[in-house]
């Protein structure tokens, strides 16, 4: 497992799981694009958010680029016999009960750490929205800390991280500079109507 870092904090089955989910990713024959974020503390937004194959995608990104994005999961994942695997892949815990905002929860944990590159898909699901759910912005703009864009493509198998963007708090202004972004990499992707509606 030399491809894995010699990290003591990752359990033996953590690291088992890496080293395959990597591989998977190598035989798959991505192309990756962009740099890493000069950043380490920053919201990541992937879309568009079409399949469970994103996951691998970004993972052998991130891995190729040096950095280490975190997730947000529902918090009882995170008890025995699964919490230390979720820790260990960068799983943050959240409480979704409507008496909880998992936007304040967020910005909290942004508080405490000095490193959190949060990946989020900001429709939500799959299958699709008709519209982005807004929780990403207000995450980044709550914690002070830019968006980072990242894309992918099944149909080229490519991939990336875009620039990273300083909200001004105008979330009409801020998600028409996103939008224009993604139209520039992904300008004839159906998924992208979500956005252009906003």
């Amino acid at each position: 497992m030399e491809d894995i870092p010699n990290n003591r904090r990752l359990s033996w089955f953590t690291r088992l799981v890496l080293f395959v989910l990597l591989g998977v990713y190598r035989l798959q024959g991505w192309t990756l694009l962009g740099k890493a974020p000069k950043t380490r503390r920053c919201v990541i937004v992937g879309a568009p958010h079409t399949s469970n194959w994103d996951f691998i995608f970004f993972l052998g990104a991130t891995h190729t680029l040096g950095i280490h994005p975190s997730f947000m999961g529902k918090h009882s994942l995170f008890h025995w016999p699964m919490g230390r695997f979720m820790r260990e892949m960068g799983g943050v815990p959240v409480v979704r009960h409507a008496r909880h905002n998992y936007v304040d929860q967020i910005i909290t944990e942004f508080g405490q750490r000095e490193e959190l590159m949060l990946v989020v898909a900001p429709e939500g699901t799959r299958k699709g929205a008709p519209l982005w759910k807004s929780g990403f912005y207000h995450i980044a703009l709550g914690a002070g800390v830019p968006i980072v864009l990242a894309w992918i493509d099944h149909a080229s198998k490519r991939g990336g991280l875009g620039p990273e963007l300083t909200l001004s708090g105008d979330y009409a202004a801020d998600m028409a500079r996103i939008a224009e972004f993604y139209r520039s990499v992904l300008p004839d992707h159906p998924r992208l109507s979500a956005i252009a509606a906003i």
